[in-house]
């Protein structure tokens, strides 16, 4: 056989050098990154506001008004016949109140829909803020426990609601999903849902029966905080929920980038180093303590986590944020009180009212949603 020619050994095709991305792909995805990076800070910058705004409008305006300047003064210390009165003992406490419990709420309700990857996994619908209320009045009928006693057995309540939750779900789980999608595939959404609407059932039939115990000078008291109402709050109770908020806020926060990773799927969260069982269940403790604490300070506030979460998501195009959630409760409670308290002529509301008729719609919509996905 005869050699092979110089043109054809030249002809031979060589081999394909690797091929990275472009750089108009790379420019591309770098200005996605940017554009989400600042609707985020836009939308979370116009929320933290509008809270402002609310705070403001919920102090100053109502049946009775307050000047700015007369607002600064008394915050300075002068006192106003009237007016003193009423800003710190009563318009003031609220919207402090209302800002600190609906910041709770909506923190937690962003960790519980983070870590189980379910529209409808919020404190309000799995039994955290009823097993608050019903622990916070079982001590207050039969123990006669008020202030800061009814606040520390509300969290001890809030997280045995939880662990019974977790218990019963964790009981039931298949064992084909208990291996993937991390917290979330262990227990799956189906199971913890019905198991956490079970617990709330349950605790709501307590809770009725100790409010049959109290006595007829507790009584009205505790069914106006049951409904979810600012009335009663007092500095010492918002003081004691801005400590716990200051502890678990930037934990919850933590927590939350920690599961980023699970979005994308147990199996790859455990490839990248996540251990998302691990960290999704701390995220419904300190869940379960911050929304037991805002329980605790105003009462049981119905949809407010529930709210929170798809509100923020919708401002933040769709980009989980802890902190646009927790703003977002903050807005929904301050706005509420305001409406209930203002918007009914001589009739005032609790304020749970009104943030339970505002979620009731949305739960039903999350249900349909969910239906037509499934």
């Amino acid at each position: 056989m005869s050699a092979p020619s110089l043109e054809t050994t030249a002809a031979a095709p060589a081999p394909e050098a690797a091929v990275g991305p472009s750089p108009a792909a790379v420019a591309a995805v770098r200005s996605l990154h940017s554009r989400a990076r600042r609707r985020l800070l836009t939308a979370t910058l116009c929320l933290a506001a509008g809270l402002v705004l609310a705070m403001g409008v919920r102090v100053l305006l109502g049946h009775y008004t307050v000047t700015i300047p007369d607002f600064f003064a008394i915050l300075g210390g002068e006192t106003i016949p009237g007016a003193s009165f009423i800003v710190m003992q009563e318009k003031l406490p609220r919207a402090v109140a209302g800002a600190l419990a609906g910041a709770a709420f909506g923190a937690a309700g962003a960790l519980f829909r983070r870590t189980l990857r379910n529209p409808l996994a919020s404190p309000d619908i799995i039994g955290v803020t009823q097993g608050a209320a019903v622990a916070a009045v079982t001590v207050l009928a039969f123990g006669g426990v008020r202030g800061t006693g009814m606040a520390a057995a509300a969290l001890i309540g809030g997280l045995a609601a939880i662990g019974i939750v977790l218990g019963f779900s964790m009981a039931g789980r298949s064992s084909a999903g208990a291996g993937s999608g991390g917290l979330a595939g262990s227990l799956g959404g189906a199971t913890f849902i019905v198991a956490g609407i079970a617990v709330a059932s349950l605790c709501q039939a307590i809770l009725s029966g100790a409010v049959l115990a109290l006595s007829q000078h507790d009584l009205q008291a505790a069914a106006v905080w049951t409904a979810g109402s600012l009335n009663a709050v007092t500095w010492e109770r918002i003081t004691l929920l801005a400590v716990i908020m200051i502890v678990l806020v930037p934990l919850a926060g933590i927590l939350h980038a920690r599961l980023a990773p699970a979005d994308l799927g147990g199996e790859l969260a455990h490839g990248v180093g996540s251990r998302p069982g691990r960290t999704g269940l701390w995220s419904l403790v300190i869940g379960a303590l911050l929304a037991a604490a805002a329980t605790a300070a105003t009462g049981p506030l119905a949809f407010v986590a529930l709210l929170s979460t798809p509100l923020a998501r919708g401002l933040t195009g769709g980009r989980p944020s802890l902190p646009a959630a927790a703003l977002c409760g903050a807005v929904i409670v301050v706005v509420a009180d305001f409406a209930a308290a203002e918007a009914f002529g001589g009739v005032r509301l609790p304020t749970g009212v009104l943030t339970g008729a505002a979620g009731a719609p949305l739960m039903l919509w999350l249900l349909i949603r969910s239906g037509r996905k499934a």
